[in-house]
């Protein structure tokens, strides 16, 4: 469990520092919009790395 728990963590951290860069370059509101876009994404399984055409096609 132990290196479940250090993975997530790493995990985490690196949204934060995503988050804090995209904070300085382009605003709160911004970096909102994006993570609030990717969990719904996650959350209606969409995929970050295949265009949407190549999913429906799978």
């Amino acid at each position: 469990m132990k290196d479940e728990q250090t993975s997530k963590d790493r995990f985490f951290m690196r949204a934060g520092v995503l988050a804090d860069e995209m904070i300085a370059a382009h605003g709160k509101d911004f970096a909102m919009g994006v993570l609030v876009l990717a969990a719904r994404w996650v959350a209606e399984g969409k995929s970050f790395t295949v265009p949407s055409d190549e999913t429906k096609a799978h």
